[in-house]
């Protein structure tokens, strides 16, 4: 079975820091204390809006951590500048709407398949290691194969929504949708990875299945650090992931 990794988003500690405007907290200071508790790689997404991330947090990122960097990013030609500036070790192309919260699902890799295509190829060439935030459907991932990114991120966006307002019904289909998603791209030989919404409980189910091999968690992770400190967050989700892995993928 292979190992499963855990990448941490510090999008939000940025938010923090821009709420007042000055240099803290640092998000830079919580990427190195996330390595420092277990943390395998930092994600980061770089908005068209900067509304947390900025250019200099990812120059500096790439600069400091141990750990690979994940760059976020919208497929536009600056995203595609600046990353290709960067050379970060991994990018995820994500869908990007100014007026949005959050991501809000996945990408639309069928309609976006030949606009999406020159992307991947280019970053691949540069020697990144591109993958695709998709939501957990057949077509999404054929569409992920055909263009050939080499993982794909099943957006657990829903699912993760579902357990959290009590929708028992849907979050049982939301999670067999997941599970099913998750057997086909390994099947098309596709990286999987998850992640959106995750907490320790929907980190421990989802990495019950051996062939996701990274998760990407953020928002709750630096929302518990408020009470528990980031690095007893990032302890206790590497336990209950370490869990999900020993167990036997379940019902939802």
């Amino acid at each position: 079975m292979a190992p499963l990794r855990l990448g941490v988003n510090i999008d939000h500690v940025a938010t923090l820091r821009n709420a007042r405007g000055g240099p803290r907290p640092d998000p830079l200071r919580a990427a190195l204390l996330a390595i420092e508790a277990g943390a395998d790689g930092i994600t980061a997404h770089l908005r068209e809006d900067r509304r947390h991330i900025q250019d200099a947090d990812m120059a500096r990122l790439k600069e400091s951590i141990s750990k690979p960097l994940n760059f976020e990013m919208a497929a536009t030609e600056q995203m595609l500048d600046v990353a290709l500036k960067i050379k970060p070790r991994a990018v995820c192309l994500v869908p990007e709407k100014r007026t949005e919260r959050t991501t809000e699902g996945g990408l639309d890799v069928v309609g976006g398949h030949d606009y999406l295509a020159p992307f991947v190829a280019e970053l691949s060439r540069a020697g990144v290691r591109v993958s695709l935030f998709i939501e957990p459907s057949a077509e999404a991932i054929s569409a992920s194969a055909s263009i050939k990114a080499p993982v794909v991120e099943l957006h657990t966006g829903a699912w993760c929504h579902a357990v959290e307002v009590g929708e028992s019904g849907l979050a049982e289909r939301e999670f067999a949708r997941l599970e099913k998603a998750v057997a086909n791209a390994a099947g098309q030989g596709l990286e999987v990875h998850a992640g959106h919404g995750l907490d320790y409980d929907t980190a421990r189910r989802i990495a019950a299945f051996p062939q996701v091999v990274e998760l990407n968690i953020g928002h709750f992770l630096i929302g518990e650090a408020v009470f528990v400190g980031l690095a007893e967050a990032i302890r206790r989700m590497r336990a209950a992931m370490n869990e999900g892995r020993a167990s036997k993928a379940g019902t939802s």
